[in-house]
């Protein structure tokens, strides 16, 4: 199997990085994306979650039309983002089950990609839950499970997903999280991200006590900054690049929040709450493993994807990310929030 995946790679994912165009060496390339899919619901009401305003009798007036039309929205983006047809990973945030990911993968942009799911139902009140779609020829998932995070107020809330397998007989260990929030004010909601932040922070731990040459990518939506408390301190990022352990992690987006680039809007203030991570053994210049790429012009290692048809075109939100649906009224577009991505480089014949 391991010949086969191999083999994929050299005829798929294979280029010459101009950064390394003086040792004409060939590189496989990845990429791995998070997008927070805004109110990913179908149409059916079920027992014992608040979808009903996502039901055709309910405030969103949501029918099969307006369902199918933000699934071809949604597909058509992440066909866009990252490899060509779309990334190799990719971790969805706000999705109601498993049937709209099964929905989301099979439509005609997106099915030939063949990707495979890494789902759980979460406690989650509505009922929005996060998932994992991957490319079963590129990512071999060994194991997935939910770790439970449970508030301050002894309330639970979306659970961290884990999808642990290998690339190219490398270990992966993917945690996808939307961690809760700034509902009631940033600062009183602060520690059921802290909250969210230290689950995350202690099964990277655990992970990397039992195998220090994993590879650990953490993604979501984490409802804060770079520079917010839980990130810095709860996932006790390390600001810089260098010289980093296999058990640091680092985040890429923190140079573009400082730079002023962000994945929402609100009030006229943007915020870059849509976070990748990674942990040292993804850091550096040594490609005989698994490295991000950092882009030689710009010096940056995670992009957002925020192409102008994204965008609001007109109106009170115009520039703001170009929604389904506005304080109940229903405009048609993609979502909240733009993607986020890197991509995962690897030289060949190592």
């Amino acid at each position: 199997m391991k010949k086969q995946i191999a083999l994929i790679f050299t005829i798929t994912f294979i280029f010459c990085l101009s950064v390394f165009a003086q040792t004409k060496k060939q590189y496989i390339r990845l990429s791995a994306a998070f997008y927070n899919v805004e109110n990913l619901f179908d149409t059916i009401n079920q027992p014992d979650v608040i979808d009903e305003e996502f039901t055709p009798e309910g405030l969103n007036k949501w029918n099969t039309e307006k369902y199918n039309r933000k699934l071809e929205n949604l597909s058509y983006v992440i066909s866009q983002v990252g490899s060509k047809g779309g990334p190799e990973i990719l971790g969805l945030a706000e999705v109601e089950n498993r049937g709209v990911i099964e929905d989301l993968i099979n439509m005609p942009l997106l099915k030939d990609k063949g990707y495979g799911i890494a789902h759980f139902d979460s406690p989650d009140r509505r009922g929005v839950d996060v998932g994992l779609i991957y490319v079963k020829d590129v990512f071999q998932l060994t194991e997935s499970f939910p770790h439970p995070v449970i508030l301050p107020n002894g309330y639970p809330t979306r659970d961290v997903l884990r999808a642990s397998g290998y690339i190219d007989g490398e270990l992966f260990h993917f945690l996808v999280a939307h961690w809760p929030s700034r509902s009631g004010g940033e600062a009183a909601s602060m520690p059921k991200r802290m909250a969210a932040a230290k689950v995350m922070r202690d099964v990277s731990d655990s992970l990397l006590t039992i195998n220090k040459d994993a590879n650990i990518v953490l993604m979501g939506d984490f409802n804060d900054d770079p520079v917010s408390k839980s990130v810095k301190d709860g996932l006790k990022i390390k600001e810089s690049p260098k010289n980093l352990k296999y058990n640091d992690l680092f985040t890429p987006m923190l140079k573009l929040y400082k730079e002023g680039v962000g994945t929402l809007a609100y009030r006229d203030v943007w915020n870059l709450f849509d976070i990748l991570v990674v942990n040292g053994n993804l850091v550096g210049k040594d490609y005989s493993t698994f490295k991000i790429y950092t882009d030689p012009r710009t010096k940056n290692s995670a992009f957002v994807f925020n192409k102008e048809f994204l965008l609001q075109s007109d109106g009170p939100f115009k520039n703001y990310p170009y929604r389904t649906i506005v304080g109940g009224e229903y405009h048609g577009g993609y979502s909240d929030h733009f993607p986020v991505y890197m991509y995962l480089v690897k030289e060949v014949g190592n």
